[in-house]
């Protein structure tokens, strides 16, 4: 999947803006809050309709507009992302407009590595599931549609249990009905996690050793509930009356990651491990969605360098360089650093842009 250019009117600092892109490494440099990573965020609304950043479309608008259009060019092919003040965003394909926005996800298969990726591993067990929903969802259409459908019918179903208690009317049978929607859709979530951490898990530990430079083994695993969904929601029917909400099923799962001796790295880990969990999670996420895809996914990596050793940038942008990757879009705040490591890879096809206050300038 190769990003031949991109179009941006009104989106966050930017007013116009028109980049012509290189299909190996295209490196945006600058200082902090020029734009850098809002150009690596438009990138990410074509592929998922939505930032990676601020779940708030509209607080995506260029302050004083009214509305904001994200276009990009896939060789013949052009997604566009358009929002405007008060109506529904809307996603398009070839300028044909998608009747609901998960139809698009996986069009455009991608990968972002962000600093906030450590929240994956500090975090709370939401980042983890959302970060598995993400990558599998982008592979299996079957899997999406199920995944919302439960998501539909938990929020109907804690809205019942809420509405109840305020009421202060009990119906089992009318949560039956929301447990059955519930099981219907969980088992396949729970067949789809477990098969995509089978496939991830040792995809996972080859990124992981590499980055850490040792033979010190990381594992992730799926954490869930062995009974069958119907048993645990019947077995939970008393507790969830009282809490109000669903307090069981997919919904609570977990993956624990965990260093030697299945120590929690989350606990455990120190900062450097924590990180390199964090970058090999996302490493691997290419590496399953081109596995499962057939397509290399466009991969974002916005102002990782300042937590890496020079050595291992450079070994990082060999790599990802390499035939086993495709398009690269990375940010970095010292034009110095990345020219040298351009310098030092003189077979690396590139593009090096300096960004300055949502000004563009193709320096290479």
């Amino acid at each position: 999947m190769i990003l031949d250019r991109l179009i941006l009117s009104n989106f966050k600092n930017y007013v116009e803006a028109d980049v012509a892109l290189c299909g190996n490494v295209n490196c945006f440099v600058g200082n902090n809050g020029t734009g850098k990573t809002n150009l690596l965020d438009a990138v990410h609304y074509l592929a998922f309709c939505k930032s990676y950043f601020n779940p708030v479309d509209s607080q995506n608008i260029r302050l004083g507009a009214d509305f904001f259009a994200i276009h990009g060019h896939f060789g013949p092919d052009v997604a566009s992302c358009t929002l405007r003040q008060g109506q529904a965003k809307q996603m398009r394909w070839n300028k044909k407009q998608y009747k609901t926005l998960a139809e698009h996800i996986g069009k455009v298969p991608l990968v972002m590595v962000s600093p906030n990726d450590q929240q994956l591993i500090t975090g709370g067990s939401e980042l983890r599931r959302r970060f598995a929903d993400s990558v599998i969802s982008q592979v299996d259409r079957d899997y999406l549609n199920h995944l919302i459908a439960y998501n539909k019918a938990l929020d109907q179903r804690n809205r019942l249990l809420k509405q109840m208690w305020d009421d202060r009317q009990w119906d089992p049978a009318m949560v039956s009905l929301w447990d059955a929607q519930l099981e219907l859709h969980g088992k396949v979530i729970y067949a789809g996690r477990e098969a995509f951490i089978a496939d991830f898990q040792p995809l996972f530990e080859e990124y992981y050793h590499w980055i850490a430079g040792s033979a010190e083994p990381g594992a992730i695993a799926y954490q869930r509930d062995d009974r069958p969904l119907m048993q645990q929601l019947e077995a939970a029917r008393q507790a969830d009356r009282y809490a109000q909400h669903t307090t069981v099923g997919p919904h609570k799962d977990d993956f624990l990651l965990t260093l030697a001796a299945d120590m929690p790295v989350k606990r455990f880990g120190s900062q450097g491990q924590q990180k390199s969990f964090a970058l090999a999670l996302k490493l691997a996420q290419f590496q399953y969605l081109l596995n499962h895809s057939g397509t290399k996914p466009i991969l974002l990596l916005d102002d990782i360098f300042d937590k890496l050793d020079m050595d291992r940038i450079r070994q990082l942008i060999a790599l990802v360089g390499s035939d086993r990757f495709g398009q690269v879009l990375l940010t970095d705040t010292q034009p110095g650093r990345v020219q040298a490591l351009f310098d030092d890879l003189p077979h690396l096809e590139h593009r090096l842009f300096q960004v300055a206050h949502g000004q563009i300038t193709h320096n290479s």
